[in-house]
């Protein structure tokens, strides 16, 4: 994060700092993953039984990045490790744990009921109206 934000932050009394795992909110839990930013974060959402994954940049496009996972963008700083955040810490938790998923940039609609394996690729299957 750059030294002058870093600086700001003690004065501004609208925002606060998390940390992993932190719940910010009843119910959201913040949850850090390492892609193209220091600090970005997804989020999980849960109410009863039922979990939304608000998964940020984890995948960019899921046409390339969740059918391709191994591929990596320009704004990937380490791309061996997006490459894991997508397939473990994001991918397969939400196939083991049969959550909703939201993308940022998945377009619309932007939210799927399942990711599903297929070899070495998933597929991501929206919502249907």
């Amino acid at each position: 994060m750059p030294r002058r934000l870093q600086a700001t932050f003690p004065n501004w009394k609208n925002v606060s700092q998390y940390n992993d795992g932190a719940e910010v909110a009843p119910g959201v839990r913040a949850i850090r993953h390492a892609r193209h930013a220091r600090g970005i974060c997804r989020f999980l959402v849960a109410s009863g039984g039922q979990q939304l994954f608000i998964q940020s940049d984890v995948t960019g496009l899921h046409h390339l990045f969740v059918r391709n996972p191994g591929w990596y963008s320009m704004f990937d700083m380490d791309g061996p490790k997006a490459e894991a955040t997508r397939r473990a810490l994001f991918l397969d938790r939400v196939i083991a744990e049969k959550a909703t998923i939201a993308g940022y940039h998945f377009g619309f609609p932007n939210v799927g009921f399942t990711i599903s394996k297929d070899g070495s690729s998933y597929a991501f299957e929206p919502v249907k109206a």
